[in-house]
């Protein structure tokens, strides 16, 4: 951790820290504690992660661009060659494996710092506008196929 004197950092692209697993303030301090668990904070500059909440994201991202291509190769596979267990066992199970557990940590570590580095926070109801001190709120417009 340094010193408590305000320093400056600079802005690191989600993409460079996130998938080494980098802090997304510093870039030196490391973002995971286990496989895919999140630390605490950073050890080197001492910021938070408890802004952090990918929540599903990764296993979204992976399920659409892996899951699938590789049951569609799996099912490929079955229909065109119609091979034993064993094939399936050699060929298709590491495939899947390789494919759908292998980015989850990256992918993560990318949402996250694209978290910080976009200041994402939880979404929040538009208060009324009160353009000027004194009058009333101006209401909100009927969205367009409201139901009334």
């Amino acid at each position: 951790m340094t010193s408590s004197i305000a320093q400056t950092w600079p802005k690191l692209e989600p993409i460079r820290t996130g998938l080494r697993g980098r802090c997304p303030r510093c870039g030196e301090g490391h973002l995971f504690e286990g496989f895919l668990k999140l630390r605490p904070s950073c050890e080197h500059c001492g910021l938070s992660y408890s802004f952090a909440d990918p929540a599903d994201g990764p296993a979204f991202f992976v399920i659409c661009f892996g899951c699938i291509p590789s049951v569609i190769f799996t099912l490929g596979l079955q229909i065109r060659f119609d091979p034993p267990v064993w094939v399936h066992l050699v060929t298709s199970l590491p495939f899947l494996l390789l494919t759908c557990i292998a980015p989850l940590r990256p992918l993560k570590g990318w949402l996250v710092c694209s978290q910080y580095f976009y200041k994402a926070e939880e979404g929040r109801l538009a208060t009324p506008w009160t353009p000027f001190a004194g009058q009333p709120p101006v209401p909100v417009p009927p969205r367009l196929f409201e139901q009334r």
